[in-house]
């Protein structure tokens, strides 16, 4: 995992801790669908870069507010699965542009509208930082009046 890669799956697992019906600390179980796109010309295109990828959590032992010693692995409890869509700047460390993820059970993150309003989220997400979001410094622009014919 790239260091961009292990950033995203602290955050989704900090925020999917956050969420109030999680109640169990939940564990990487698996990563999977995996997408970095970096800028490949940086002069022309400051945007950063895109990660994409789908992190399966298992449910452990250990309760979210309680103390986390040896926290094993529930069989056969909740294994949601996370959709996460980062776009990271260009700078030395980087930060986030635009961000989108979606926690659920893996089929019902799987049902066609759920599926294209994710892809749709994502696209938007990597797009962040290109063109019309840029923002406007002083300079940028030059303005000349003209003379009256």
């Amino acid at each position: 995992q790239s260091p961009l890669q292990r950033r995203v799956v602290r955050d989704v697992l900090e925020y999917f801790h956050g969420r109030s019906n999680v109640h169990f600390l939940f564990r990487e179980r698996e990563l999977d669908g995996v997408i970095e796109r970096a800028t490949l010309f940086p002069q022309e295109d400051p945007s950063g870069t895109f990660v994409q990828l789908r992190l399966g959590l298992a449910q452990t032992s250990c309760r979210k507010r309680g103390p986390q010693r040896q926290c094993r692995v529930m069989e056969n409890r909740r294994k949601p699965t996370c959709l996460a869509c980062y776009k990271f700047d260009t700078s030395d460390v980087p930060k986030v542009l635009d961000k989108y993820h979606n926690c659920g059970p893996a089929h019902h993150l799987a049902a066609k509208e759920i599926r294209q309003r994710d892809e749709a989220e994502c696209r938007a997400v990597e797009e962040a930082g290109k063109g019309g979001d840029v923002l406007y410094l002083p300079g940028m622009f030059a303005f000349s009046k003209g003379l009256p014919a």
